[in-house]
């Protein structure tokens, strides 16, 4: 007896089901450690900017949904990655900051990778479903950036971690209008 209602015919090599499959893990990762870093900003105090990263922690969580309903729908397994290794504690505010530009630098790359490896092997379906993430990145890295020059231009002194954490609720705006894309 089968046990299930349908078999999809599988559109996606196995090869490109594996890199999708490593793109959701880095998604999840990216969605447990804003998650993270919004709730060590809420505990210091930081409100504006620990709101900003719990929105970017569901962002996350929703890029990778999308990888997984993709992968299902063209046949392949989308896996449910186990999420380890998620840095707890900041020693400031810029580190907090400086780690969210490292880790979109990083999603960038990955993402450029399957786009690359998509075109070689012509999955056009494929290249042209992660077109979305690309000019997404654009706009990820794009906010990450602004936002580590705010502790360059304001300064950490004084008032200057209050002003940049209010400063980090007006990037949204920012990054969509600078790189042409909005969510």
């Amino acid at each position: 007896m089968k046990q299930q209602i349908v078999t999809p015919k599988r559109s996606l090599t196995k090869e490109t089901e594996a890199l999708l499959n490593k793109q959701i893990e880095m998604e999840g990762k990216s969605s447990a450690a804003y998650l993270s870093m919004a709730s060590w900003c809420e505990t210091k105090g930081y409100d504006t900017s620990s709101q900003f990263l719990y929105k970017h922690s569901e962002e996350e969580r929703m890029h990778m949904l999308k990888l997984f309903h993709y992968i299902n729908a063209a046949g392949g397994h989308a896996i449910q990655p186990e999420i380890s290794g998620i840095k707890h504690s900041f020693k400031s505010l810029r580190e907090v900051f400086n780690d969210v530009l490292t880790h979109e630098l990083e999603v960038t790359k990955s993402i450029n990778h399957i786009v690359d490896h998509c075109f070689s092997i012509k999955d056009f379906a494929t290249f042209n479903f992660l077109q979305w993430y690309v000019m997404e990145q654009r706009e990820e890295e794009t906010l990450a950036r602004r936002a580590v020059e705010l502790f360059d231009i304001i300064g950490e002194e004084g008032v200057g971690l209050w002003m940049i954490d209010q400063e980090i609720g007006k990037l949204e705006m920012y990054a969509a209008k600078s790189s042409g894309t909005t969510t």
